[in-house]
């Protein structure tokens, strides 16, 4: 049984897990608060892959107070060795009285086990103590061990008439500095941004990520993945010489084509085509495979538009600027076809807020129209 008191500190453990927002990736973010005698004895989390997970960093700031202590973490501790050895076991021998977590680890190594250890071992447990908020942050670790796809975010910015681009294919900028600084925050959270050879092609971008906030929130640059099912990618494209690694996908077998992009520092696979284009689905279960959590789309309309009808995007992320484009400017998605009302793809609106003179306005895709997308 749970109680209000076990809220209390299981949100604390939220909060704390959220600090490894930006640096704990391929691993889950993961917070956990020590109690004993109502007095908070230990707190910690998850800073990065390969340290200590947070309920180690926790039981150290206690020390011989975690004895008969209550371990509150949102998510079910470890029982097996990976980079580290399991939380359980360390739980156990610091003599904690009681373990609440989150929700139970979705990892098919782990998926109760480490509860179930605790328990063997005399620790009374209980989990399921706001699981919807542990789960929501980590999507892309929950929806990986669940299915070996990662989760997919596609980020837009369009203007108020629904535009992206001026005709000419102009669009910097759309939004405002404030956005484009939070589009930012989103970037360092993901695993890897994704984007197609048009948009490097087109717009040369970088597909880095630069943010302002202080040093302790530095992160890692993540994997930059193009998808070029024809090898057209230049050797002078911006993005190969920065920071950060390049994946580049592409349908051509032709090793000696590899070559010339190998030698700028490129990593490349050859993936299955459909129709002249990569195979999407395939694309996805490629990144699952790297153990890849969180994939961030920032892309044209025909690869945003392929995305939703192939059913392969989880969650959108549209920046609305206070502007009119105009009918003859580009649109966010490539989707032919749709004619009928009835034919209307369906999102929920999750979160809508405004960022500096712009709105922000998240959703996620329903099952209806993924399940409707891969018929």
């Amino acid at each position: 049984m749970t109680s209000v008191t076990d809220h209390k500190y299981i949100a604390r453990a939220l909060q704390l897990a959220e600090r490894g927002l930006y640096s704990t990736d391929p691993n889950p973010r993961v917070g956990c608060v020590l109690v004993r005698d109502g007095v908070v004895v230990g707190e910690g989390w998850h800073q990065r892959a390969g340290g200590p997970h947070a309920e180690i960093n926790a039981l150290q700031q206690a020390g011989a107070q975690a004895a008969g202590a209550t371990a509150y973490v949102t998510l079910e501790p470890c029982s097996h060795h990976g980079r580290t050895p399991p939380c359980s076991t360390a739980l156990i021998a610091a003599g904690v009285a009681r373990v609440v977590a989150a929700m139970q680890d979705p990892n098919p190594r782990v998926a109760g086990s480490g509860l179930q250890a605790l328990q063997q071992a005399g620790i009374d447990t209980a989990s399921g103590v706001l699981g919807a908020a542990a789960e929501a942050l980590n999507p892309g670790f929950v929806k990986r061990m669940r299915t070996g796809l990662p989760w997919v975010r596609c980020k837009l910015a369009m203007s108020l008439d629904g535009r992206t681009a001026m005709a000419s294919g102009e669009s910097q900028w759309i939004t405002g500095p404030d956005a484009r600084r939070d589009v930012h925050r989103l970037r360092a959270r993901a695993s890897a941004i994704l984007t197609g050879i048009d948009t490097v092609l087109a717009d040369d971008p970088a597909l880095t990520v630069r943010l302002e906030e202080p040093a302790e929130t530095a992160v890692r640059q993540p994997l930059r993945v193009v998808l070029d099912s024809r090898l057209r990618m230049p050797a002078a494209a911006r993005l190969l010489g920065l920071p950060g690694e390049t994946l580049l996908l592409t349908g051509v077998t032709q090793l000696e084509q590899h070559a010339r992009l190998a030698r700028a520092g490129v990593t490349l696979a050859t993936l299955p085509l459909q129709a002249g284009r990569l195979d999407l689905a395939a694309v996805l279960r490629h990144l699952g495979e790297l153990e890849l959590n969180e994939i961030h789309v920032e892309a044209g309309a025909t690869l945003c538009g392929a995305l939703l009808r192939a059913g392969l995007l989880d969650e959108l992320v549209v920046y609305m600027a206070p502007h009119l484009m105009g009918d003859a400017a580009r649109g966010l998605f490539s989707l032919p076809g749709l004619e009928h009302m009835a034919q209307r793809l369906n999102l929920r609106v999750t979160d809508i807020r405004a960022v500096g003179d712009d709105w922000r306005i998240t959703s996620t895709v329903s099952d209806a129209v993924k399940g409707e997308s891969k018929e």
